[in-house]
């Protein structure tokens, strides 16, 4: 492979191209995400309130440091990372949720954006392991990993 064709860390131009497309989607998602559950931190109510103000924030907290990861990937791969909200809103798949007060809905809205940030970084593994960016592999991995077990966990309070 000729040098010319490689970014600042040996990937293909094009192939770094590509993933850095799909961690922006990515971005996007998780900023609507981040967003959607700071709204359900403040507006919970119910006799479930103390555990799920507290869960949400953890949720939002750790979700606040993945989207700094991801905007810095984008940055490794050589590309810039969304960053506006009317960028975020055109491409994400999570919708945002507004006035949801209720445990049920609340841990529901989670649910789904979890399933769909998981649906993303799957692909995103794919990609990445096509131009053997392990970088980009390892970070998919451990969210992942991170967000089965949030799946896992918020359907076992759902199904009670």
């Amino acid at each position: 492979m000729n040098l010319q064709e490689l970014n600042k860390i040996g990937l293909t131009q094009e192939g770094s191209e590509n993933t850095a497309e799909k961690l922006n989607e990515l971005l996007a998602n998780y900023q609507i995400f981040y967003m959607n559950v700071r709204g359900l931190h403040w507006n919970i109510k119910g006799k479930d309130f103390f555990v799920l103000h507290e869960k949400f924030e953890e949720l939002y907290n750790s979700s606040l440091e993945n989207i700094d990861e991801i905007a810095e990937r984008i940055l490794t791969l050589g590309v810039t990372p969304l960053h506006s909200y009317k960028a975020y809103t055109k491409i994400s798949k999570i919708e945002e949720a507004e006035n949801v007060f209720d445990s049920g809905e609340a841990l529901n809205t989670v649910l789904n954006g979890l399933r769909q940030l998981l649906i993303i970084e799957r692909e995103i593994l794919g990609v990445a392991s096509e131009i053997n960016d392990e970088g980009t592999v390892s970070l998919m991995s451990d969210y992942i990993a991170e967000q089965e077990k949030l799946v896992w966990m918020f359907s076992a309070v759902v199904s009670k």
